[in-house]
């Protein structure tokens, strides 16, 4: 997978932009100052679609946020992907967080799933059973293994990603994009050393959410 160079508006965001400014304009041409709310409609897409460089932070053992946003779970839970014990890290995206979706480590992906489903709020435990699911297989150059899986929210209705099997990611590649409120989750080996608490606003690429042993 070729990487994805940093513009200022991700590419997924180009069409809804220009629809956005080209209606603003429209309303503008034909009725002054009643455009106003179109222009703030405008400005709102352009800042989801914002999608800003990130510095690369950590080493081989580091699990980076692989998303913007929330954290709003940490637990031991069963990896439902690996069928194995695990930590869970879930990353909450709300409507004005940057959603680029990055590696949280340096790997290759072993295996990906798809799982269709519905589009409760993200910010629920219960999003990540039973929202639709993009889920990534990572395995480290040490041999573990790192569990990625993209959740769709409440309004979000299209999970992009662009890696497949066989795809070898470093920390901070780009790979995937969810539209409008979603969340991230993380399983790690129960014997990552987890970074963050619940409730810390974390940067994809920027934070680090864990160390493995």
């Amino acid at each position: 997978m070729a990487h994805y160079p940093h513009p200022l508006i991700a590419r997924e965001g180009w069409p809804f932009l220009s629809v956005a400014l080209i209606v603003a304009a429209a309303v503008t041409w034909f009725c002054g100052l009643w455009s106003i709310p179109f222009w703030l409609i405008a400005l709102f897409v352009l800042q989801f679609f914002r999608d800003p460089p990130r510095e690369v932070t950590g080493n081989s053992k580091s699990v980076l946020s692989p998303a913007d946003g929330r954290i709003v779970a940490i637990q031991p839970v069963r990896d439902p992907w690996l069928d194995r014990d695990a930590l869970k890290v879930s990353v909450f995206m709300n409507v004005f967080n940057v959603h680029s979706n990055r590696s949280p480590v340096d790997g290759e992906i072993i295996q990906r799933w798809y799982h269709a489903g519905k589009f409760v709020n993200a910010d629920l435990d219960k999003a990540s059973e039973e929202n639709e699911r993009n889920a990534l297989h990572f395995r480290c150059a040490d041999g573990q293994d790192i569990t990625c899986v993209q959740v769709a929210g409440l309004i979000a209705r299209r999970i992009l990603c662009y890696a497949e099997a066989g795809a070898k990611l470093t920390r901070g590649q780009r790979y995937g994009f969810i539209r409008f409120g979603s969340r991230v989750d993380l399983y790690l080996p129960t014997t990552a050393h987890i970074k963050v608490t619940i409730g810390d606003k974390v940067r994809a690429t920027s934070t680090l959410l864990a160390e493995l042993q």
